[in-house]
């Protein structure tokens, strides 16, 4: 019996993609329909990283496209990650498609740690991902993300970056000993963070994460004016206290056009590894009321665990240290919810056109 694409449109209508919360008509990821007459045959195109989703998201459409009444049903699954729009008037940087600031409105809630597993858990679901630590005074991810030495430089004035894991890295803390404190004033900050962004050497980046420094001082207000971000990710912890700041941090972003993707609320609960007992130490719901408030996205809750600091003061941070834990599950499922929101963003285009040269002739 031969089927109709009006059938196929249909029953494609109803499968919903477990990451972006929509079906596969209105993503307009179908593409390359072909019917001949009980044979079906598409792609399915993504535009967020999904290489542990892809055996389930085919099995998912060829059992669909059975069940309408294929005889054959093939679906290629594939991604493709694109540049996507910035704040107005801010160049795209060579190299890198897509730029994710993580913030926190303060110190000690777990920044850097959700940059660093947020960055590996994009790698792991197939993109290439690149970390630029932004935190001139306080650097963290050369220790995170176990690199050691210095960056080489081929032509004496831009940088190779450093890798770790699979992922590129640049860090202010590769060129200083690590018990130097960085006594500077702030237009030398903002100055370095230019110089680590823009005299890197970064290599077909699909994703970016820059680890900011907390507050919302000289960096920031770089970051916004003068680097492409594509999407800020805030950190929180529930506690109150944390959350005055976190808003503040969300509010800067809004106000110098950079979109949020989201809300992570850290050490939301304490699992008692003797007996089990969990216990909400910092309170409870705050991250989510922060969502709720300014109508943005909560990506994503993760305990107050010994593993995670463990692992991570290591240099092998939770997705790569225990790659099947539920941890690493959690910072996966907020990596790819990131991904998606970028994906479902304004495409940028500049890229694309050439540059026009009027000469006299």
């Amino acid at each position: 019996m031969a089927i109709s694409e009006q059938q196929v449109q249909s029953a494609l209508k109803e499968l919903i993609d477990p990451n972006t919360k929509r079906d596969f008509i209105a993503t307009k990821s179908v593409k390359n329909l072909k019917i001949d007459g009980d044979k079906v045959s598409l792609d399915i195109l993504l535009s967020y990283p999904a290489k542990s989703q892809v055996a389930g998201i085919k099995s998912m459409v060829e059992d669909k496209l059975k069940s309408i009444g294929a005889a054959s049903a093939t679906a290629n699954v594939s991604f493709k990650i694109v540049s996507h729009g910035v704040q107005k008037g801010v160049k795209l940087v060579p190299g890198i498609k897509n730029i994710i600031a993580v913030a926190s409105g303060k110190g000690g809630v777990g920044k850097s740690t959700t940059a660093a597993n947020l960055a590996l858990a994009l790698a792991v679901e197939g993109a290439n991902v690149a970390v630029l630590d932004a935190d001139i005074y306080g650097p963290s991810q050369p220790m995170m993300l176990g690199i050691h030495g210095r960056p080489e430089s081929q032509d004496g004035k831009t940088l190779e970056p450093m890798m770790g894991h699979g992922l590129q890295a640049m860090s202010i803390g590769f060129m200083i000993d690590p018990d130097t404190p960085m006594v500077w004033r702030g237009p030398m900050v903002t100055q370095a963070l230019e110089q680590l962004l823009n005299d890197t050497n970064w290599k077909d980046v699909d994703y970016l994460v820059v680890d900011m420094p907390p507050g919302t001082g000289d960096v920031q207000l770089t970051l916004a004016q003068r680097v492409p971000v594509t999407g800020a990710v805030i950190v929180t912890t529930p506690q109150d206290i944390a959350l005055i700041d976190a808003r503040k941090g969300l509010k800067m972003f809004e106000k110098v056009g950079i979109p949020i993707m989201g809300v992570v609320e850290n050490m939301s609960l304490h699992i008692c590894s003797k007996c089990g007992h969990e216990e909400r130490i910092f309170g409870q719901g705050g991250g989510e009321k922060m969502c709720k408030d300014y109508d943005v996205e909560f990506l994503g809750a993760l305990p107050l665990d010994i593993q995670i600091r463990e692992e991570t003061d290591s240099g092998k941070p939770t997705v790569v240290a225990a790659p099947e834990s539920r941890i690493a599950e959690i910072y996966r499922q907020i990596a790819r919810r990131v991904a998606v929101k970028i994906g479902e963003s304004a495409v940028d285009h500049t890229s694309k056109f050439p540059n026009i040269v009027i000469q006299n002739t």
